[in-house]
């Protein structure tokens, strides 16, 4: 997956990235780090094909990011996502699961975010650090090759991020593709083979 020569503007004022080049290598997990706003959400959604670059390509696995082919072979954990409340767990992974021609197994899935025992909870019950698991578990249904994590841990507490953390780097052991963006040093520094320091655009 790669940004060449990318530039972003949301409206004709306000430019999110300049001229960006980042190339994400088989098997490596890279940390983007930055404050917010430096554009880090900005390089996922492109690389996601969620919104269309204003100038240079966006490539993964060698394409458009917007063909249906290359988004089943990605999953994402966005820093702002909702599901609804009201449906359990294992609900809202069977929905998930459906979407892909191949996916993970259920048991795949909630080992993923080791959340086997919030399977028949409500969403809407859960705490914080138990939603972040799930998102990331709901990430993991298509058995992604690529995987973006966007700040994946920002608002919790220390507990609720080291074992989010633990997760995170059981997916790194399966050589996964990966790419977290994060404004946490200790962070990058604990989940990434490689860092890329962004601050604006």
């Amino acid at each position: 997956a790669e940004l060449a020569a990318v530039t972003k503007f949301y409206r004709r004022d306000v430019r999110a990235l300049e001229s960006v080049d980042l190339v994400l290598r088989r098997g490596e997990a890279t940390a983007l780090l930055g404050p917010n706003g430096a554009g880090k959400t900005t390089a996922i959604r492109l690389l996601l094909g969620l919104i269309p670059p204003s100038d240079g390509t966006v490539r993964v696995f060698g394409g458009d990011p917007r063909r249906a082919e290359h988004r089943v072979r990605m999953g994402a954990m966005l820093q702002v996502a909702k599901v609804p409340e009201t449906l359990r767990v294992r609900e809202h992974i069977d929905i998930f699961r459906s979407y892909y021609p191949e996916p993970a197994s259920l048991a795949e899935v909630l080992a993923a975010g080791r959340i086997e025992k919030l399977a028949d909870r409500m969403f809407g019950t859960l705490s914080g650090g138990e939603r972040r698991r799930v998102m990331l578990a709901l990430a993991m249904c298509g058995n992604p090759e690529l995987l973006f994590l966007d700040e994946p841990t920002v608002g919790l507490d220390v507990a609720s991020r080291r074992l989010l953390w633990d997760r995170i780097r059981a997916l790194r052991a399966d050589e996964r593709t990966m790419l977290l963006t994060t404004h946490y040093i200790e962070e990058a520094d604990a989940l990434a083979d490689r860092i890329v320091v962004i601050d604006q655009g």
